[in-house]
């Protein structure tokens, strides 16, 4: 993801200006905040270290809680893939496959309540790997998505001594002289920071035209506990990389890192400062959306001041329909607004919970027409540590996809996969087409509370054989799509718990239809284009017909036969494979027969029968 703060060079002005600018602190003398903070050491707590970027899988220098915090991850990682190998490799070779698939679910939800008692224990970057987890619908099954899809940072609260000693040492100035008043019970404590209501200084709320607002500040150590969690995620994800059937279908080094970056860059205040910054630039003229503004005095890497914007959450709906607010309406602007920012900006709010999304109410304006003004409410922002960049050929893409699912066009749809990088161009695509085509027959434009009626068993049936198709399909997860992948699902799931009825396709409909709109006036151009490269082929037809034949004459054609012989390899190592488990039986059987007569014979055939049991078994396996 591109640094925002360095992207939006607007934005590193303002940041530049507004830290030279000469302010004074809470006594009034001039000038003297900034003296301090130049003066002050920027690490002047014990327990905080500078932040350090672990090699691949590399054990980074850490004190002994945090080395035995990385074998805890590890450890649970090593246990966990003996488990999936033992079930899902060992039993299916032994034709055992009905135990392992009975078993699955009950394996799947215990492993996630496992993990989730392990985030809960570590904190740190295990709970944002948890989140995440809950969100990755297209690639974990629903019975750890379910499990976790309640994890939030359940961790308790740093004492605010330490939280006080923290501030101090980035601010440069007692926190007394920083801020007028300073509420010792957080508002909120996450694994990765806390959050404390507070009053400006008169001179700072003159300065800023604020009086109210959220102080959120580090977790002391938080820097050396990514370093070790992040150490001991990309260990694991080199495991994952040697699993062919992982490694076919997610690079999961490449989400390691892409999370890592995300990781980094939500601890970095400033970059989220300057994040929030572009959000507002964004929807400036939209009176649907506000955000916070930043106090960029008594902001740091490691403190960030934001005005006090807090309000109605997004998913209290008794709270919503107190304020005359109807819950529908809200989930219909939320989804165009998420839309918005996916197809206008590029610039997308990667972690849209309700505990970053407030309802406003608003005194409704008379001259106002219709829009949000006219409902007396809008859309707030907070938290802009997790943000996805969405780069043109992705957003394309994306157009692509959207106009093809509105307009139930399953061909369409499959080449805006291929177009992603989702699937990839060399896949045989008929039965995929096949099975979309169906999809859409049966359950295309249904709501959610119409899916809910349909009879379970007909989805079961559906989806084991809609999953049998894409199974089968060399499909992959393209860079830039984690952290929008999370905001589409809970954007979906926060839609759907506002109005039951939500009708994603109703949503997506007029965005799509916008779309049309726009590359109609595009048409003729291409048709044009399209005109002349068929011309320019069907002009060099015949010389390069006469080309081939010449090069056949010659003997100089070539023809690549790399996937016939990988194939023939294959049928080699099955036939392999199945001469071994005829001598492991015969070895076997004729072992046992000679136990009596010949004890000591028998016993070295029984046990040389191991061998050729073992290159049966796992010949092959990690293979790519």
């Amino acid at each position: 993801m591109t640094d925002a703060a360095g992207s939006d060079s607007s934005a590193g002005r303002g940041v530049s200006s507004r830290f030279a600018r000469s302010t004074t602190g809470g006594d009034g003398a001039p000038g003297d905040r900034d003296a301090m903070q130049a003066a002050a050491p920027p690490l002047a707590v014990p327990g905080i270290a500078a932040p350090r970027r672990p090699s691949a899988g590399a054990m980074p220098a850490a004190s002994a809680p945090n080395r035995a915090r990385y074998r805890r991850i590890v450890l649970f990682a090593a246990r966990e893939f003996i488990k999936i190998w033992w079930f899902e490799l060992v039993l299916p070779r032994l034709g055992m496959s009905s135990l392992s698939e009975r078993t699955r679910a009950a394996r799947m939800q215990r492993f996630a309540r496992r993990f989730h008692g392990l985030a809960v224990g570590l904190g740190g970057l295990m709970i944002k790997v948890g989140q995440f987890m809950s969100s990755r619908l297209d690639v974990l099954p629903p019975e750890i998505t379910a499990e976790l899809e309640g994890l939030q940072d359940e961790v308790p609260a740093v004492p605010f001594a330490a939280i006080r000693a923290l501030a101090e040492a980035e601010l440069g100035v007692p926190l007394e002289r920083a801020y007028a008043w300073v509420d010792e019970i957080p508002v909120a404590a996450a694994s990765l920071g806390q959050v404390h209501r507070a009053r400006l200084s008169a001179l700072d709320a003159a300065d800023t035209g604020l009086e109210n607002v959220v102080v959120k500040v580090q977790r002391p150590g938080i820097d050396e506990i990514v370093d070790v969690d992040l150490a001991a995620l990309r260990r694991v994800a080199g495991w994952l990389r040697r699993v062919r059937i992982v490694a076919d279908r997610v690079d999961a080094p490449g989400l390691v890192e892409e999370f890592a970056n995300t990781s980094l860059q939500e601890i970095d205040y400033l970059h989220e400062a300057a994040s929030a910054e572009r959000f507002a630039e964004n929807f400036a003229d939209d009176p649907r959306v506000d955000t916070p503004a930043v106090v960029w005095e008594r902001s740091t890497r490691r403190v960030l001041t934001l005005s006090d914007v807090t309000a109605i959450k997004i998913n209290d709906k008794a709270a919503l329909r107190a304020a005359g607010i109807d819950p529908s309406a809200v989930a219909d602007v939320f989804a165009e607004v998420m839309f918005d920012q996916v197809f206008s900006h590029s610039f997308v709010h990667a972690d849209p919970h309700p505990g970053n999304i407030f309802v406003t109410p608003q005194e409704l304006d008379p001259s106002t027409g219709s829009g949000t003004q006219q409902r007396g409410w809008r859309l707030t922002f907070v938290d802009f540590g997790m943000m996805a960049e969405v780069p043109d050929s992705l957003r394309d893409g994306l157009r692509t996809l959207l106009i093809a699912v509105a307009g139930r066009d399953s061909r369409g749809l499959v080449a805006a996969a291929q177009q992603i990088g989702v699937l990839l161009p060399s896949a045989d695509t008929i039965e995929l087409e096949r099975a979309l085509t169906a999809l859409f027959a049966r359950f295309g434009g249904m709501g959610f509370a119409e899916l809910s009626k349909v009879d379970p068993r007909e989805f079961r049936d559906f989806a084991a054989e809609f999953g049998d198709v894409v199974r089968s399909l060399p499909l992959q997860l393209p860079e830039n799509m984690l952290l929008l992948i999370r905001a589409v699902s809970l954007t979906s799931g926060m839609c759907s718990g506002l109005n039951p009825a939500f009708n994603v396709w109703d949503a997506a409909e007029p965005y799509a239809a916008r779309l049309l709109r726009d590359e109609s006036g595009n048409l003729i151009e291409a048709f044009t284009k399209q005109a002349m490269t068929t011309a320019a082929v069907t002009w060099r037809l015949p010389q390069r017909i006469d080309d081939v034949i010449t090069r056949m004459d010659e003997g100089n054609i070539s023809f690549d036969t790399s996937r016939l012989e990988r194939r023939l390899d294959s049928l080699m190592r099955v036939g392999r494979r199945a001469v071994a488990a005829v001598l492991f039986a015969g070895l076997l059987i004729g072992g046992a027969l000679l136990l009596d007569p010949a004890a000591p014979l028998g016993t070295g055939m029984i046990v040389s029968s191991a061998l050729p049991l073992l290159y049966a078994l796992f010949a092959g396996v990690g293979r790519r």
